[in-house]
C-alpha cells in the first residue's frame, strides 16, 4: 500500500503520515520543508520517499506529478495550504495570491492529475483537506482563506457525483475540519484561544470515513452543528456571526 502526501511537514498532513505508517503503508511525503520531512522520515521508521517542492508553483506541481505518475498510489492526501487574515483590504495581496495558487491551483491540479491516473487503474481515494469554512456563507475577516476553500468542496463534490456516475472505484472526498491545533495559527497570525481540535483525533475520524468513501467529512460533533443551521438563518445573520468569531482570534 502507498499513500502519498502533501503539506506533510506539520499539522494534519503530518499526523496523517504517522497514522498511514502504523497502517503499514509506504509513503511519499511532499512538503517545502527538507528538514521537517526528513525529521518526519527519520520518526517514522517506514518505507518514505522524501519530495521538496513549493506548490504554489504551477510547475512544480506538473513536476511532482510526472515524476510519481507510474507510482501504484493507493490513497493521496490532497492536503497543502494556508490561511491569511485580516480585513480584506489591508491583507497583502501578495501573500493572498500566494495562498490562492496553492489551497486552489495546485489542490485543482493535483487532484486532476493524479485522478485521471486513478481512473486508468479504476482504483484509488483522494483527500481533499478543505475546511469549515468552505460550508459556509463566507467569512469576513478570513475572506480570502474562506473563498478557497468553498472552492475545495464545490469541485469535490462535484467529481464524486461524476465518479458515482460511472459506478467507479475511485473515491474523493473533502475534509472539513474546525480550528485544529497546528501551524496554521501562527502562519495566519490568529489565534484559537484553546477552542483548536486535537489533528490526532481529526485525521484518526477522517481516516475512517475515507475508507468508507464518505464524501463531506466533518469532524467532531460540534463542528456538524453549524452547516444545518445556516439553513436556518439568513447569510447576512450568520455573516455577523462568524465575524464576531474571527474577530476574537485577532492577535
Amino acid at each position: 500500500m502507498l499513500a502519498l502526501i502533501t503539506g506533510a511537514s506539520s499539522g494534519i498532513g503530518r499526523e496523517f503520515a504517522r497514522m498511514l505508517a502504523n497502517k503499514g503503508y509506504s509513503l511519499i511525503i511532499v512538503a517545502r520543508r527538507k528538514e521537517k520531512l526528513e525529521e518526519l522520515a527519520k520518526e517514522l521508521g517506514s518505507e518514505v520517499r522524501i519530495i521538496t517542492a513549493d506548490l504554489s508553483r504551477l510547475d512544480e506541481c506538473v513536476e511532482l506529478h510526472d515524476k510519481l505518475k507510474d507510482e501504484d498510489i493507493d490513497i493521496f492526501i490532497n492536503n497543502a495550504g494556508f490561511g491569511v487574515f485580516g480585513e480584506f483590504d489591508k491583507t497583502p495581496i501578495e501573500k493572498e495570491l500566494t495562498m490562492i495558487k496553492t489551497n486552489v491551483v495546485a489542490m485543482h491540479v493535483l487532484c486532476k492529475l493524479f485522478l485521471v491516473d486513478f481512473k486508468k487503474r479504476n482504483k484509488g481515494r483522494i483527500l481533499n483537506t478543505a475546511s469549515l469554512a468552505g460550508l459556509m456563507p463566507g467569512g469576513p475577516l478570513f475572506a480570502s482563506y474562506y473563498a478557497s476553500k468553498a472552492y475545495i468542496c464545490s469541485l469535490t463534490r462535484g467529481i464524486y457525483e461524476e465518479l458515482r456516475r460511472e459506478k467507479s472505484d475511485v473515491h474523493v472526498c473533502a475534509l472539513c475540519p474546525g480550528p485544529v491545533s497546528t501551524e496554521f495559527e501562527k502562519v495566519a497570525k490568529v489565534s484559537f484561544a484553546g477552542f483548536a481540535a486535537d489533528p490526532v483525533r481529526i485525521v484518526r475520524y477522517a481516516y475512517k470515513k475515507l475508507m468508507k468513501n464518505k464524501l463531506i467529512i466533518v469532524p467532531t460533533v460540534i463542528m456538524k452543528i453549524p452547516k444545518p443551521l445556516c439553513r436556518f438563518i439568513s447569510d447576512k445573520a450568520v455573516l455577523k456571526v462568524v465575524y464576531g468569531i474571527q474577530n476574537s482570534k485577532m492577535r
